[in-house]
């Protein structure tokens, strides 16, 4: 009996243990410069909530680059920062999209991803110097099917899409453009 119950206080301290660990990783990966926590139930702290619009990334030279616009509404061919939810519903990430195609309600995006996808035909080089200044490598744009985001999704403007790469998003029949 004594030896069940000192292995049974063992395997709850090495769990504890994991999960003390698990979340001090996770703690010093946020506070890392230009670190971008997602939403999903990774079990590692809370991400600030979204920034309100009009609010710019500090590491992004946001609107520097020739947006005139004044209403801070998605339009086809700029690439926004949104709370983009997972594939299998279980929560969501903030992440850059490029816009396909938008209304008052919302916007049809891609995602992008900085995660290397070269090996994968559904994905595509997208230069990310443009308007994410901080990034090490380009990204990958997904050219599978769209997601529809509502309005209050879109937490910062970036920049545009590089206008061969939106040349050829705009010619693929399969994705919705304006």
């Amino acid at each position: 009996m004594r030896a069940a119950l000192f292995w049974a206080v063992a395997i709850l301290l090495a769990v504890a243990a994991g999960w003390a660990w698990n979340s001090w990783r996770h703690r010093v990966a946020n506070r890392r410069p230009g670190a971008r926590p997602g939403r999903g139930s990774t079990g590692g702290p809370r991400p600030a909530p979204p920034r309100p619009r009009g609010t710019e990334r500090p590491s992004t030279t946001s609107r520097s680059r020739g947006t005139d616009r004044r209403d801070d509404t998605p339009a086809p061919g700029e690439i926004w920062w949104a709370d983009v939810p997972y594939a299998d519903g279980s929560g969501s990430k903030v992440r850059p999209c490029l816009v396909l195609r938008a209304d008052s309600r919302g916007a049809d995006v891609l995602k992008i991803t900085s995660q290397d996808k070269s090996d994968r035909d559904d994905h595509v080089r997208i230069p990310t110097q443009d308007w994410d200044p901080g990034a090490e490598h380009d990204s990958y744009l997904s050219l599978t099917e769209p997601i529809r985001l509502d309005s209050a999704a879109f937490a910062d403007h970036a920049g545009r899409c590089d206008a061969d790469l939106w040349r050829k998003v705009r010619s693929l029949r399969h994705l919705p453009t304006a």
